[in-house]
């Protein structure tokens, strides 16, 4: 398995990947983040989408990374943002994720970040313990609230 930038013939395997995190993937996204990363794009600064592809045409999983000026519990700023994380199930537990977060946090050394921080949503317990076993520590638990306004 070779993990690379992603190219613009991964679209559609980016895009049946991103359907196991959100419901229904905007491809407009996909594309603004193929844009930002690969053609210099200024819809998003400091992005990069690296995948593991399979060596068949297929992917495995892939990492967003995200450029953001202020992260929880961080004290540097910019800062490098893991934006979406996601491993094919038969491809779980065997590294890749790890191999995944190992060249997004390369790719954002490179790029002068000096750290690195992401998020999960609460009864994610799969995602936090992959985080917490790559070194990530917990630094708050938040809910998000909103009220539409008439």
């Amino acid at each position: 398995m070779i993990i690379r930038a992603v190219d613009e013939n991964d679209r559609d395997e980016w895009a049946r990947m991103r359907s196991h995190l959100c419901s229904s993937p905007d491809l407009q996204e996909i594309d603004d983040w193929y844009e930002a990363a690969n053609a210099g794009g200024t819809t998003m600064v400091g992005v990069a989408v690296l995948v593991a592809d399979r060596g068949d045409g297929s992917l495995a999983g892939f990492v967003e990374i995200g450029s953001r000026p202020y992260a929880e519990g961080c004290a540097t700023s910019p800062v490098a943002y893991l934006e979406g994380w996601y491993v094919d199930p038969d491809d779980r537990r065997d590294g890749l994720g790890a191999k995944l977060i190992e060249a997004a946090e390369a790719w954002a050394l490179s790029h002068d970040y000096r750290e690195i921080a992401s998020d999960t949503v609460l009864e994610n317990k799969t995602s936090l313990a992959a985080h917490l076993a790559l070194g990530y520590e917990e630094v708050e638990r938040q809910v998000c609230l909103k009220k539409r306004l008439q």
